[in-house]
């Protein structure tokens, strides 16, 4: 999944990742993570894809992606 994902979806499951985490150690079930993660990405993912720190590290990303091709 990594692999294929850009800057946006990597930020968004590094948060995932970590609330995730969180959730488990406050012990609460699968199943209501799991719908509160999926309400928080969709939340962060409105909210961060007009980020200008997430389009410059896009820009950032895009630029060495170049030069390795070249």
């Amino acid at each position: 999944m990594r692999d294929y994902a850009n800057i946006l979806q990597l930020v968004i499951l590094s948060n995932l990742e970590n609330l995730n985490s969180e959730m488990i150690s406050q012990e609460i079930q699968q199943k209501m993570r799991l719908e509160r993660l999926n309400t928080i990405a969709k939340k962060q993912y409105t909210i961060l894809k007009e980020s200008t720190g997430i389009k410059k590290i896009e820009m950032l990303d895009d630029t060495n992606n170049t030069k390795l091709l070249s």
